[in-house]
Formats: C-alpha cells, sequence, structure tokens
C-alpha cells in the first residue's frame, strides 16, 4: 500500500579494456604507506626495546646507573626485579631494575 516494491539490479560487467590487476593497484598506496610506517617507525621502535632489555640484564654489582627520577645511583645488590642503590654516602634505596634508564661510565659519581 504505502511501500513500493524493489528489484535487485544486476552488477554491471567490467568494462573490456580494464585488467583484473586494476583492483590491486587501489591497494598499493596503502601497503606502500604500512611498509614506510614499519620501517620509520616500528622497527627502530623495536630496536631501542630490545636494546633496553639487554642493558636491563646485563647490569652488575658497581655499576653506575641513571634512574628514571634522575638520580644518579651506584648498584650495590641484584635481586630479580629489584635493585639496591647507593645515592649518598650511607643511603640505600630499593628500585625496580626498569626504572635504570642510562648506565654511566665508572667513576662518573665521585
Amino acid at each position: 500500500m504505502f511501500i513500493t516494491e524493489a528489484f535487485a539490479q544486476a552488477a554491471p560487467a567490467a568494462a573490456a579494456g580494464e585488467s583484473p590487476l586494476s583492483g590491486l593497484a587501489g591497494m598499493l598506496p596503502l601497503v606502500l604507506m604500512f611498509v614506510v610506517l614499519y620501517f620509520v617507525m616500528i622497527r627502530p621502535q623495536m630496536k631501542r626495546q630490545k636494546e633496553a632489555k639487554a642493558m636491563i640484564e646485563a647490569l652488575a654489582k658497581g655499576d653506575e646507573v641513571v634512574t628514571a627520577g634522575g638520580m644518579l645511583a651506584r648498584i650495590n645488590k641484584l635481586e630479580d626485579a629489584y635493585l639496591t642503590v647507593e645515592i649518598a654516602s650511607g643511603v640505600e634505596i630499593r628500585v625496580q631494575r626498569t626504572a635504570v634508564i642510562q648506565v654511566l661510565p665508572k667513576g662518573t659519581i665521585k
């Protein structure tokens, strides 16, 4: 009564001169953008994470480090997840291993 009838239409046939690879050509810019994104952002970030993990695993007693809070400290005791570090003569604190952001050359802290 108020609804008109709807009829499905057949999809138009592909143009005679159009090749089947034209659909891939439309996706090419998207694929190229992902490849560039991988080499510019993702790969360098994974490399930095791997280097940071190797640095944290290589910590040893007596190393001089910088913590995430900016404190310079000397490592006195190592545990699985925590370090006991000396930030001044007779002042020791415990920090997480992941709080270490840089290992300093020996003799930096006096």
